[in-house]
């Protein structure tokens, strides 16, 4: 983790492995080509996300192979107890502005696994996730209001910059009425 408490890339694409077999066990290939799929479809092809291996979850016993090896007989994976406590870990870690992939990526992987915290660990997170959003509305709103002098008001950044906090308003909006049905 970073030190803001936030996830590394590495991290993200164990968030998604060990959430997915939170869900219920799957074969090897399958989970590798589920976590690849999601992580690609949501930033695009990285080198950042390639590296964490299923293998690894695997010999760090966060899961385990049942009826089979691993990899090399496509075994059925399972969750273990410490890579539950791991998931719960990675779920309650901060996330960071979704501006970036990786942040977009963690936010996407917090609200799909989210139904699998505890009500107190996913109030939380719902919290964790709005003060995101405010913050960074506030940044941009600052900013907006200083694109009116000089140098900043040329160009096109005070529009983008509505453009921006509309979207962030918009998300606020989301969050308020997804914490009134979670």
């Amino acid at each position: 983790m970073l030190r803001d408490n936030s996830l590394i890339p590495i991290e993200a694409v164990r968030l998604c492995a060990l959430g997915r077999l939170m869900q219920g066990d799957l074969q090897y290939a399958a989970l590798a080509g589920e976590v690849r799929y999601f992580t690609s479809r949501l930033v695009g092809p990285s080198l950042d996300l390639l590296g964490t291996s299923i293998e690894l979850l695997r010999l760090e016993g966060l899961v385990e192979a049942v009826g089979g090896k691993g990899m090399e007989d496509n075994a059925l994976l399972r969750i273990t107890a410490a890579g539950r406590q791991s998931f719960r870990e990675l779920m309650r870690a901060r996330v960071r502005a979704p501006g970036g992939d990786v942040g977009k990526l963690v936010l996407a992987l917090k609200l799909r696994f989210l139904n699998l915290l505890s009500s107190e660990d996913r109030a939380e997170q719902i919290d964790l996730m709005e003060e995101v959003f405010r913050q960074e509305r506030t940044r941009l709103v600052d900013l907006r209001r200083r694109s009116n002098d000089e140098p900043l008001a040329r160009g096109h950044l005070a529009e983008w910059l509505d453009l921006e906090i509309a979207q962030i308003d918009q998300r606020l909006a989301w969050f308020e009425s997804f914490r009134a049905n979670a």
